[in-house]
């Protein structure tokens, strides 16, 4: 049977709808495509950049520092007080933080048997003191007794072997207090030696100081030599003496020949690095440590101050004297920040300013290095905070936020 073939064409209107359905699909999914890229853009241009900055300095206008060093706080006067004897801690009078006097009771040990060798000691004495008592009467009745067989023999009554027997007496008598004062003085002195054995179950602070650190609880066994084993205490607190404090700093040898004593010093604490301390070198430690090649080097602060504190790091540059007035005057206008904080791009010098939590890239001028700072001839400003480290990319207005 015979077909007709043209009936099986397709109808152009479905042609030209099948076009228009592909075109849409096309078009909604690249509209889909950039709204997303958008999106994403969107949030990873908003997350903050974390990084770490360090505060542009102002530099010296009369000394350059001829050499940088780092170092701690440390009190002169630092002491782990402890008891003299080992016993139990019976009452801890102090905490951390208090102030104390010299003298004053920190803490009290079981002193029971302290008390009662004392007692026994002063029974001891009291029976040593009765006993001389008794001999001077003694003494006393047979000076009487010699003194009438001397009468006696003068008008010879008595025999001299009788006189010889009474004087005989006497001798002894005056040798055995003798003795028995020897004794009392003995017994005096181990008295003073329970006495004293006693009051060392008093803990007192040997100057005026802090309390930095409680190191026994009551309870607790404490000797000055752990001599209670493992589990002994060898102190009861460290106290330190603030007004005492002040930077120690190894400085290796092949530069110490900078460093003098009375040498003017520049310190800046790791815990507030926009104050610069004015400081002077005490001393220069007459040795050198042969394992690190350095010179310990101790500086006093001109002043103290309560922010302060022992075992702070702290970052210190040595001065030199003083330069002439035309290099000061140039040098009034110049900034210190750190050597991380300086990038190069194409050799051109640059560094990223953090402002309202934001990124912005800055040309600038620099100078000479001085330690492990540069000098910036221009384009920053004392105060402001300039990127030394980050944990992403970093690009001109970037949001950023800074680590604490």
């Amino acid at each position: 049977m015979d077909r007709d073939l043209s009936k099986l064409s397709i109808d152009p209107s479905v042609r030209e709808r099948a076009r228009l359905d592909r075109r849409v699909i096309v078009g909604v999914a690249v509209v889909a495509v950039a709204i997303l890229t958008t999106i994403l853009w969107f949030f990873v241009a908003r997350r903050a950049v974390e990084v770490r900055v360090a505060v542009v300095r102002e530099a010296n206008p009369a000394q350059a520092a001829v050499l940088n060093a780092s170092g701690y706080v440390t009190p002169r006067r630092r002491a782990t007080v402890s008891a003299k004897v080992t016993g139990k801690v019976a009452q801890v009078l102090i905490d951390e933080g208090m102030q104390v006097k010299s003298g004053q009771v920190l803490a009290r040990l079981d002193g029971v048997d302290a008390a009662a060798a004392l007692r026994a000691t002063q029974a001891q004495q009291a029976v040593a003191v009765a006993a001389l008592d008794d001999l001077k009467v003694r003494l006393a009745n047979t000076n009487k007794t010699l003194k009438r067989i001397r009468e006696l023999n003068a008008r010879k009554l008595v025999s001299d072997e009788d006189l010889d027997n009474a004087e005989t007496a006497v001798a002894s008598y005056e040798a055995q207090i003798k003795v028995a004062e020897e004794q009392v003085k003995a017994a005096e002195r181990s008295t003073e030696v329970a006495r004293q054995n006693l009051d060392n179950c008093v803990v007192r602070a040997p100057f005026d100081g802090i309390v930095v650190s409680k190191d026994a609880q009551p309870g607790e066994m404490v000797s000055p030599i752990s001599a209670g084993g493992g589990y002994t205490r060898t102190g009861i607190a460290t106290i330190v003496d603030m007004n005492s404090l002040e930077i120690e700093v190894d400085v290796n040898e092949s530069y110490i020949a900078r460093v003098r004593p009375g040498q003017r010093v520049e310190a800046v604490l790791d815990a507030y690095p926009d104050w610069q301390i004015p400081c002077r070198v005490r001393t220069v430690i007459p040795t050198a440590d042969r394992q690190k090649a350095t010179v310990k080097v101790r500086i006093t602060f001109d002043e103290l101050d309560p922010r302060i504190l022992p075992d702070m790091g702290i970052k210190v540059s040595f001065l030199e004297g003083s330069i002439d007035s035309t290099a000061a005057s140039s040098a009034a206008s110049l900034a210190l920040v750190p050597r991380d904080a300086v990038r190069l791009d194409g050799g051109r010098p640059y560094t990223f300013v953090v402002k309202d939590g934001r990124i912005e890239r800055r040309a600038i001028k620099t100078g000479r290095e001085s330690g492990s700072d540069l000098e910036i001839l221009a384009g920053l400003r004392r105060g402001e905070q300039v990127v030394i480290s980050s944990r992403g990319e970093l690009h001109d207005g970037s949001r950023v936020s800074v680590a604490r």
